[in-house]
């Protein structure tokens, strides 16, 4: 099997398959490259759908690359009464721990108990024992104060009266995204990255999907496709389909407003930050409530750092520009760092990145932000069908909610919707001396059936990891041969994670990240000097602390 994502390898990137592959007649077109379209892509595309998705960016640039990392229930969800949510999630994160195993892990959580806080040792055990229950499982625990200290050593110890644990999840989310995609692609799915909508078109009077050359860009009719433009090569296209759906996310009111729609979202920021393990050292996850407004934040390792979150604040910036943290936030997340590590006396020079996303959350008009509900939408207007809101753990219950909606406008499509396992388990792999079994199991978790030749694929001393954080250097090689990398952006902040684990965004190993990834990209050394530029700038930019 090629292990290419379309528009992907080459000196070109890969473009020059494009003309022909978008002239297809497609079933579904899929706007979005972010975890709600790359599941519906598979969705669809495993049950028959010509689907096609196209993604203004990069695949995962969005939210669901900058994500809290974590595959939960939602906890908080309980207090706000909205079990159906919770238990949809629970399940999900149970379905996604069997089935993406080394991508999606077990993390448990420790709580304390101090006297005085809310919430109360009762009202919590109450929380998790549901918590529990949705689960099938019993995962939670109750520890006395000697006990939790052993557990959780750095914790704030006045008024410390025990604490709690519970089970829940995390994942690297990019990852993720580009293993659903790959596994679309297996079905006969294509994704494009670097494609941008400039306009949908509209068939005057004619059902989606039956227009003909009459369709044309504007505010009437029914949706019929969209105009295309490349973002690598500035070419443009016109793409038809028969049904368009938007999974944009926080951007998805940008798409409706083309058809006259009003606003529906109210896009929330949610920053966070990332430490050497060294310096936050956690066996457990640590969850906390924030000593001046009582919002859960969190702390736990992740991929060889600690990572620290979540804010939870409007964002009023131009959604097309990209989000990064600012000074209030990180002001706030260190608070909370003291109050609950206080002996560990960290400071802002220990930050080694922060970064950024956009929520798409449905504005209901609450006063806090936190108190916004989180429930996915579906809005069908006019022929384009909006797919927005929801958690990242939930997004295989969405692609099915989003088809069975598309179903009675795909005449001819009856296609059984239950759910299925997302992913196809791969083979173990085959024995390598260099290989720890855990860093088989991350490899096999993170590229499924594409693994073994990830490995096979190595150089010498490739199977190495990179200092600082959990990557070894073929997953680079990997990502430049066959993963539509466009920018080194791309490269090191979604195809690895390296921007994020490493101070400098990764600037000591550059030399060898270009060793390794210069030759398979095809590019010049004007143009790799051009990209590490680029890189750098929005790294500086984006991913440190603001400035004081």
């Amino acid at each position: 099997m090629n292990p290419r994502l379309n528009g992907g390898g080459g000196a070109d990137g890969g473009r020059a398959e494009l003309p022909a592959l978008l002239a297809r007649d497609w079933g579904l077109l899929i706007i979005g490259g972010g975890i709600t379209g790359a599941g519906i892509l598979l969705e669809a595309a495993r049950r028959g759908l010509k689907a096609l998705l196209v993604e203004q960016r990069d695949f995962a640039w969005g939210t669901s690359s900058r994500s809290s990392k974590l595959v939960h229930g939602g906890l908080r969800y309980l207090k706000e009464g909205k079990f159906g949510l919770t238990r949809e999630s629970v399940r999900e994160r149970e379905h996604l721990l069997r089935e993406a195993a080394g991508l999606v892990e077990p993390q448990s959580f420790a709580f304390g108990d101090y006297r005085g806080r809310k919430p109360g040792r009762r009202m919590f055990q109450l929380g998790l024992a549901i918590y529990d229950l949705m689960a099938g499982q019993r995962a939670r625990h109750h520890y006395k104060r000697a006990d939790f200290l052993a557990l959780a050593p750095n914790v704030a110890t006045t008024d410390l009266e025990g604490g709690m644990c519970y089970a829940d999840a995390k994942t690297d989310d990019a990852r993720l995204v580009l293993r659903v995609l790959h596994e679309a692609q297996r079905h006969g799915g294509v994704a494009v990255n670097y494609l941008a909508v400039d306009q949908l078109l509209r068939a005057d009077g004619a059902a989606a999907g039956l227009a003909g050359p009459a369709a044309t860009a504007g505010k009437g009719g029914a949706v019929c496709g969209a105009r295309l433009r490349d973002g690598i090569t500035e070419a443009t296209y016109q793409v038809r389909a028969r049904l368009v759906v938007s999974a944009t996310g926080a951007w998805a009111d940008g798409l409706r407003a083309q058809g006259g729609a009003e606003p529906r979202l109210r896009p929330l920021r949610g920053s966070h930050l990332v430490l050497p393990a060294w310096r936050l050292p956690l066996a457990q996850a640590v969850s906390l409530m924030h000593p001046a407004d009582g919002r859960p934040v969190f702390a736990f390792p992740w991929e060889g750092v600690t990572l620290v979150g979540t804010t939870d604040v409007d964002h009023r910036d131009n959604m097309a520009h990209e989000a990064a943290i600012t000074r209030a936030e990180v002001d706030y997340l260190m608070a909370a760092l003291h109050d609950q590590f206080p002996q560990l006396a960290l400071v802002e020079r220990d930050i080694i990145a922060t970064y950024a996303g956009v929520r798409p959350v449905i504005d209901s008009g609450q006063s806090d932000p936190s108190k916004e509900g989180r429930e996915h939408a579906l809005w069908l207007e006019n022929g384009l069908l909006t797919v927005t809101g929801g958690k990242l753990t939930t997004f295989r219950v969405i692609a099915l909610d989003a088809l069975k909606k598309a179903a009675p406008l795909l005449p001819g499509w009856d296609a059984e919707l239950q759910p299925q396992p997302v992913f196809i388990q791969p083979p173990p792999l085959r024995y390598h001396r260099r290989l720890s079994v855990s860093q088989a199991a991350r490899l096999r978790g993170r590229y499924g059936l594409q693994a073994q030749a990830l490995v096979d694929a190595a150089h010498d001393g490739e199977l190495e990891t990179i200092a600082g954080s959990e990557t070894i250097w073929a997953q680079l090689r990997w990502a430049a041969r066959g993963e539509a990398v466009q920018k080194l952006e791309g490269l090191l902040l979604r195809r690895t994670r390296l921007g994020l684990q490493l101070r400098g965004g990764g600037v000591e190993v550059m030399a060898r990240v270009r060793a390794i990834c210069q030759p398979e990209l095809g590019w010049s050394d004007a143009r790799w000097s051009a990209e590490q530029n680029a890189y750098l700038a929005l790294w500086n930019s984006h991913y440190s602390l603001p400035a004081p």
